[in-house]
């Protein structure tokens, strides 16, 4: 690992040290059921109470809104399908936007093969969506917008307190899916009008398999998976206790060090996106220049296919990706660069690099110099640019 320069945050995080030196303990020793009545599990019961403590102290919510799940794709599909059987009267309508994880578009799928009718939004060439498109879209029978906070592929943070106050203004319902976004960036729910968010532990250097979803008070959202009354009766199931314990400890370490970590992600952000534009000709940034994650940046290389570039940065000990993990080993170019107007040509030469607290300027400055040399040597190989040098009389 140590000759290995890891750019691809958005996908996964390493557990901080930390993080596990917390949850070895509730693998072992203190292995417990939080649901039997002994002392020896009432203590591992409390340290739930203690974690769900830590995450609402985060947005700025109440503990007994915080509901557990196995990840952020859990917390969608409990997010959209609960709320579409307690509020869907005869089906109903759902806003969402045609850029959203397919956590959120797949369960829209779904919900409309059960009857709902879904309005997916256009978002313009940096991937916002428009206010006043928003709220044309909005129905009589709308009981329902989910919207995400940041875009998982090209970085870019969406309005999302005004989305909210649209909903609510309304009567509407609104979601967010913040797994990009929850322990990179301040997110406060009752400011930003949020009534549902979901997010997930091993975005921000926690545990896979853990999640949550955060449910405002009041709601009368049904249980996701029946069966015991873990979760206050929502969602059922053995408890993951060190999986709880340690996405708590990584969103305690999150939001201390949060402040530091986006002055330094974007400092490294911006430094690798100049560098990239002014040193490798045709190339674009996708996403808002500003409105985006401190950590992302999605590049587009032209007359290349970003496979080619990713198994090359591979071979050089570079981890990127072309886009979103959940859809590895597609042919088909990424939806979210579809829906901001790329042409397929471009959208296929496309790299997402995403950065961590670990990561240095040096490491930066050896992505550079390692994709000049391979862009270099992909566009020497492509017909389409042997075509365009000819035609521009390129030297």
């Amino acid at each position: 690992m140590s000759d290995l320069i890891y750019l691809d945050h958005a996908a996964t995080t390493a557990v901080h040290p930390d993080v596990l030196k917390e949850m070895l303990p509730y693998f072992t020793d203190k292995f417990g059921n939080p649901s039997s009545v002994y002392g020896f599990a009432a203590n591992n019961k409390n340290k739930l109470t203690e974690a769900r403590e830590t995450i609402a102290g985060a947005l700025g919510a109440k503990s007994e809104e915080i509901y557990f799940t196995a990840g952020g794709s859990e917390s969608d599909n409990w997010a959209l399908k609960c709320t579409a059987e307690a509020y869907g009267v005869h089906g109903g309508h759902i806003i969402t936007t045609k850029i959203e994880h397919h956590a959120i578009l797949h369960t829209c799928k779904y919900l409309q093969n059960r009857g709902y009718d879904v309005t997916y939004l256009d978002v313009d060439e940096n991937g916002l969506v428009d206010l006043n498109t928003l709220e044309a879209a909005i129905r009589p029978d709308t009981f329902l917008i989910s919207i995400m906070f940041a875009n998982n592929e090209i970085g870019t943070i969406e309005p999302i307190k005004e989305i909210g106050e649209i909903a609510h203004r309304h009567g509407i319902l609104f979601h967010t899916d913040a797994v990009q976004a929850f322990g990179q960036i301040p997110i406060h729910v009752d400011e930003m009008n949020i009534d549902m968010l979901s997010a997930s532990g091993h975005k921000f250097n926690g545990p896979k398999g853990i999640g949550f979803l955060y449910i405002k008070k009041g709601l009368k959202l049904k249980s996701f998976i029946h069966g015991g009354q873990q979760e206050r009766g929502r969602r059922a199931g053995t408890e993951n206790v060190p999986g709880i314990v340690g996405i708590a400890k990584a969103c305690e370490i999150a939001m201390a060090e949060m402040e530091e970590r986006m002055k330094k992600e974007t400092e490294l952000r911006d430094y690798l996106i100049e560098r990239i534009l002014k040193e490798i000709p045709y190339t674009r940034l996708n996403g808002h220049s500003k409105k985006r994650l401190p950590n992302n940046v999605n590049i587009s290389f032209q007359f290349v296919e970003g496979e080619s570039i990713l198994i090359m940065l591979d071979m050089a000990g570079i981890c990127a990706s072309s886009g979103s993990a959940c859809t590895s080993g597609s042919v088909d170019p990424s939806h979210v660069l579809l829906a901001i107007g790329l042409p397929h040509e471009i959208a296929h030469g496309s790299l997402r690099l995403t950065i961590g607290y670990e990561n240095t300027k040096e490491e930066m400055d050896a992505v550079v110099d390692n994709l000049k040399r391979i862009i270099t040597n992909l566009r020497n190989m492509s017909p389409l640019y042997e075509d365009y040098v000819k035609k521009n009389h390129i030297q």
